[in-house]
């Protein structure tokens, strides 16, 4: 699954129509450069989310590279059952904190179980049920959710409305010199629907094009 489920060019056009801030924000940025990023399952995505968990990017990178080298038969990502496998020192040794590793191993047996959907199963899911389905994972909340919805999914009408640079973003957008609340992200949010990933992910640009 690598190709997103929308158009980018007629959500570009109903976010310019529906909200003049936003179209500016849009002429700034550029063109619309979402990458999915490829993973071999919902399982896999997950348990990366789990470790990138309030990390820098490089050290949760360098943790999940130490726990897949822990089974070098599996190049890809380690499975369910191998994780299940693993002994907590050895785990733990690869840099997984305790409720981390609390979190992978419940991921890892609710997969066993099959209580974690495949793409197939995701595809015959919306939004709301995956978060549903997916948060019952220990560890898991809905911001991460949101996050593998947006860039492993590609599903077109995702706001995160809990994430700071989603709030940021509203902030610098729409001159507020404050940080929005749930509320009026939600309120404004309604006018990009149905393409409020696309939204979202303008406004991460407006943050980064604010600190250049």
């Amino acid at each position: 699954m690598t190709a997103l489920g929308f158009d980018p060019d007629r959500a570009i056009e109903h976010l310019r129509a529906s909200d003049a801030a936003l179209a500016r924000l849009i002429d700034r940025a550029g063109p619309f450069g979402l990458k999915l990023k490829r993973t071999p399952s919902i399982f896999s995505a997950l348990a990366e989310a789990i470790v990138y968990q309030q990390l820098s990017g490089k050290a949760a990178a360098t943790i999940f590279e130490r726990m897949c080298a822990l089974f070098p038969r599996t190049p890809q990502r380690p499975t369910p059952e191998q994780i299940l496998g693993a002994s907590d020192d050895a785990l733990r040794g690869a840099g997984l904190s305790r409720p981390k590793l609390r979190s992978i191993r419940d991921l890892a047996q609710r997969a066993t179980r099959r209580e974690i959907p495949t793409f197939t199963e995701v595809r015959r899911m919306d939004d709301e049920a995956i978060v549903e389905h997916l948060t019952a994972v220990h560890g898991v909340g809905r911001w991460t959710v949101e996050m593998l919805l947006i860039f492993r999914l590609g599903r077109p009408d995702v706001l995160p409305v809990d994430d700071y640079g989603i709030r940021k973003g509203f902030a610098i957008t729409f001159k507020k010199r404050d940080l929005p609340t749930r509320l009026e992200l939600e309120k404004r949010g309604k006018r990009w629907k149905p393409y409020r990933t696309v939204a979202s992910w303008y406004l991460w640009r407006a943050v980064a094009l604010a600190r250049a």
